[in-house]
């Protein structure tokens, strides 16, 4: 029998090779949804953007397809929007929340904001789809009850992983990229340490 550290070895291992495929993807282009959220538990003190020890994340989702995901540093207009040019073909529509970075978009295709009251979406504008995803992720990260900030960025690939190939086995394509990728490949996204 192999011992606890062994077996958190070995999937480990697994979320790397998952989370190294999904940074293989094309950049997404068409109608896509962005937005950023916080994982992390429930901490005294200050709540919501303030919050202490919790890392923010932002998404990118293909309306009707696939998401990535991306773990930053802050809430960073600079950064976000970065990832977001990265990661989208320009001509995209986009659909945001109404913050303020996301205004350049509008020069890099159709951008759509939508505002929200009491929660919900005003008009026919939404980006459920992206919401979907937090709950959906948040759902799936919860029975780890806290996943350390190192490896964390692994978790991420791996829930997004499932999310894109939800309609698939994903057994054998888990063996396939196993086969496939090489440990020289996957060990420089092994550790974060920021």
């Amino acid at each position: 029998m192999a011992s606890p550290p062994t077996i958190e070895r070995f999937f480990r291992l697994i979320r790397a090779v998952l989370a190294y495929e999904e940074q293989c993807r094309e950049p997404f282009e068409g109608v896509v949804e962005c937005d950023e959220t916080m994982f992390g538990g429930r901490r005294p003190g200050k709540r919501g953007w303030g919050a202490a020890g919790k890392v923010i994340v932002l998404g990118i989702l293909k309306r009707n397809g696939q998401v990535r995901v991306f773990p930053v540093q802050g809430r960073s207009g600079a950064e976000i929007i970065s990832l977001v040019r990265a990661h989208t073909r320009p001509g995209s529509l986009y659909y945001t929340d109404d913050w303020h970075a996301y205004a350049s978009l509008a020069v890099r295709g159709d951008h759509i904001v939508v505002r929200k009251e009491g929660g919900r979406p005003k008009g026919r504008a939404h980006i459920n789809g992206i919401e979907g995803f937090w709950s959906y992720a948040k759902h799936w990260l919860y029975p780890y009850r806290g996943v350390p900030r190192k490896f964390f960025h692994l978790y991420l690939g791996e829930v997004s992983f499932r999310f894109n190939h939800r309609d698939e086995d994903l057994l054998p394509l888990v063996f396939q990229l196993m086969k496939r990728v090489s440990i020289t490949e996957i060990e420089p996204i092994l550790v974060r340490n920021s």
